[in-house]
């Protein structure tokens, strides 16, 4: 039976005339009843050239099959078609429609798909610690569920009043509780019951709901644990809400060490939060520096280019050592018989990077307000810390390697030597050692002054070194040193900016991100900012070395364009104080 030719465009329809005229009365079928759906699809626009091309022969095979008595393999290719409009005669559908196949899933369902888990998600238990340690903290588990109970409400009421961080954190919280309990329609208990959806709020990260304790849960705990504290009333509702839901897992999460070695002994799972953690081992931490091969130039020498600019070497290089290497990063390459070559990346560009040869501080002639470097690293500090285009500096190490002497040697010859800066600005957050001592007269610089005892030692070092020192250098005295550097209070920094100013961050791995954030945001135009500490002596409670605000920082600017950071690896106080650092 010879078919109509198929439409030329898109959405058109078959030409009853041409169709009428192609079907032979003798070989008409006789005109059957058609379901509903034919109809629907004769109503339809036919389908373009191109799609109906190839099913229309395997149509027209299959229609040849079963008027030779073969049953069709598609019932809808045999299923008749009714009239259609405007022709006389009833005919049935020459082109049999496709198998319909199954829909493909658009790919961002596929990939939601692959997200979700094979199995439920879990369930886990705040405890007080982790929301006044972060009130964000809600929205950190991805589509898996929590469950806040009631004794952990009543601990944050009690804690809601204060000016601390604590207390900011918890009234945070609150807030954000509330606006949770907002997003329901109605407040019944059945309502409350079936968990509040994370995401109402606009944390689009969270999928899961919120869950809070709406009736008394009993489980059977050993008999020796007070009924009366709010850490056993805790690892009660952990284990009712493990009896309850066999088949689901619940999961402790607190910072509460003792705590979770108790979930533990009960057999009950327990983790730690380490949502605010930047790394879980502080050993790979970005250090600011890297050793090149030592086959360097024989591997990038063919495709090098090199030129001088200034009294300064450039060095562009292609190869497989480009991807490893970051903006502002200092890298070195000592070999035995030949000349050292000290370089930091300037710029990446693409597959090509370009090396910038650094100045030599180790030599007296270049020394920093009469401070040399000793050591490569040490070079490798003062010449972030002289550079104008680097706006955010971050110096670890030991005790002892001479992070505080470097950076305000280098404070002291922009300020009073260059002119770059107007004054030095001192801060630090002031955690004690041992016991504190209590209040401290005076004004807040007076206050400042016992905490900053390594600045008064640090200036009598500079003040005794009157050689190479400049003008400015050997004809200041002491008072007018201190004109220049004003100590501030880290509790008074909200809202201030700092123009054209140097300011020093000391013991900076005491700080949690959020002081650390508060702190950096304080920069205006011209303000260098310094941040010194050393990880391994880190006094805040509830802070690790993969929590700290220095930890932080050093991870989330590595690699901008004005920032740089130097792990400073030797100590240069004294054999005393290096061995020390060393054994004990």
């Amino acid at each position: 039976m010879p078919l109509p030719k198929p439409p030329t465009q898109r959405a058109s329809r078959l030409d009853p005339e041409a169709l009428a005229t192609n079907l032979s009365p003798s070989k008409r079928p006789p005109v059957l009843e058609a379901p509903a759906t034919a109809a629907v699809a004769a109503a339809s626009p036919a389908l373009p050239s191109a799609v109906t091309a190839a099913p229309a022969a395997s149509a027209a095979k299959s229609a040849g099959r079963t008027r030779a008595g073969g049953k069709p393999r598609d019932a809808v290719a045999a299923a008749p078609t009714p009239e259609l409009r405007g022709s006389t005669q009833p005919s049935l559908a020459l082109v049999a429609p496709p198998p319909t196949p199954a829909k493909a899933k658009p790919a961002a369902t596929r990939a939601k798909a692959r997200k979700q888990p094979a199995g439920e998600p879990k369930l886990f238990v705040l405890d007080t610690n982790v929301l006044m340690h972060d009130p964000m903290s809600l929205f950190r588990f991805e589509e898996h569920d929590i469950y806040l109970p009631m004794i952990t409400l009543e601990e944050l009421d009690g804690h809601k009043k204060g000016m601390t961080e604590v207390a900011r954190n918890v009234r945070q919280v609150s807030r954000e509780l509330d606006h949770l309990a907002a997003s329901l329609k109605s407040s019944s208990l059945e309502e409350m019951a079936k968990g509040l959806p994370l995401d109402g709020t606009g944390h689009r990260e969270a999928g899961g709901k919120l869950f809070f304790q709406t009736q008394l849960l009993n489980a059977a705990l050993p008999q020796g644990l007070p009924q009366g504290k709010a850490d056993n009333q805790i690892l009660g509702v952990v284990q009712a809400l493990k009896e309850a839901q066999p088949g689901r897992e619940v999961v402790l999460v607190s910072k509460d060490i003792n705590m979770r070695v108790k979930a533990r002994a009960l057999g009950l799972p327990a983790e730690d939060y380490r949502n605010d953690k930047t790394l879980e081992d502080s050993d790979l931490l970005y250090t600011g520096v890297q050793a090149l091969p030592a086959d360097f130039w024989e591997r990038h020498g063919k495709t090098m280019e090199s030129w001088s600019q200034g009294g300064t070497t450039f060095y562009r290089i292609s190869g497989p050592l480009v991807p490893t290497l970051l903006v502002n990063q200092l890298v070195y390459l000592e070999a035995p018989g030949a000349a050292p070559l000290y370089a930091k990346v300037n710029e990446i560009t693409g597959k090509t990077a370009v090396l910038r040869t650094l100045k030599d501080y180790g030599h007296q002639k270049n020394a920093v307000w009469g401070v040399a470097a000793r050591n490569r690293e040490q070079n490798f500090a003062l010449n972030l810390l002289m550079d104008p285009d680097c706006d955010f500096v971050t110096l670890t190490g030991s005790a002892g390697t001479g992070k505080t002497l470097m950076t305000l040697a280098a404070g002291l010859s922009q300020v009073l030597d260059e002119r770059r800066y107007s004054e030095i600005i001192v801060t630090r957050v002031t955690v004690p050692v041992g016991e504190d001592i209590g209040f401290l007269p005076g004004t807040e610089e007076e206050k400042m002054g016992p905490w900053m005892g390594a600045l008064d030692d640090n200036l009598e070092v500079l003040a005794r070194s009157d050689n190479s020192a400049g003008e400015w250098g050997r004809a200041a005295t002491n008072d007018l040193v201190r004109s220049k550097i004003k100590i501030k209070s880290l509790n008074f920094m909200r809202g201030r900016t700092f123009l054209n100013k140097y300011v020093i961050i000391d013991e900076a791995q005491n700080l949690t991100p959020k002081q650390m954030k508060t702190l950096i945001t304080r920069a205006g135009p011209g303000t260098k900012i310094v941040c010194l500490g050393n990880l391994a002596q880190i006094d805040t409670p509830y802070l690790t070395e993969g929590s700290s605000g220095l930890t932080y920082a050093v991870d989330k600017f590595k690699g901008w364009a004005h920032s740089g950071h130097v792990t400073l690896a030797r100590g240069e106080r004294s054999r005393l104080a290096d061995f020390a650092s060393e054994v004990l």
